[in-house]
C-alpha cells in the first residue's frame, strides 16, 4: 500500500482540500512553493508512464481539478501543474499525482 493510498484510508491524517469518486487533493508536507498542492488519483497507477488507455478520462480530471483548485487557492498570476515520472523525473511516491504549483513567480528551467 502506498503512502497516498495510506492518506486516503485515513491511516496518516492529513487535510484534504479536495474529495470526489476519482481523486484527492492534500498539502505537500515539503511545499516547493507557497501553494504546493498534491492531486492524487484514487485509482493506484504507479506512475503516468505506465497509464493505459483506460485512464485518459481520469488524467482528464485530474488536470481539470488542479485548475479548480487554483482557482480555490486563488492563485491569480499563474500557476504550473507537474507530473514526475520515475526516480530521474523526481517521482518519490510509486503512485501517479499532480503537482500544483502557485503563490510565486516560477522560473524556467524548473529544476
Amino acid at each position: 500500500m502506498t503512502l497516498f493510498e495510506k492518506i486516503m484510508a485515513g491511516e496518516i491524517p492529513s487535510e484534504m482540500l479536495h474529495e470526489d469518486e476519482h481523486c484527492v487533493a492534500i498539502r505537500d508536507i515539503d511545499p516547493q512553493a507557497p501553494v504546493h498542492i498534491l492531486i492524487i488519483p484514487r485509482k493506484p497507477i504507479p506512475r503516468i508512464g505506465e497509464a493505459e488507455a483506460e485512464d485518459q478520462e481520469l488524467l482528464g480530471h485530474l488536470l481539470l481539478t488542479a485548475g479548480k483548485i487554483a482557482k480555490q487557492e486563488n492563485i491569480v498570476g499563474g500557476f504550473r501543474v507537474v507530473i514526475n515520472n520515475g526516480k530521474d523525473g523526481g517521482e518519490s511516491v510509486p503512485h501517479l499525482h499532480v503537482h500544483l504549483l502557485g503563490g510565486r513567480p516560477l522560473s524556467w528551467p524548473p529544476g
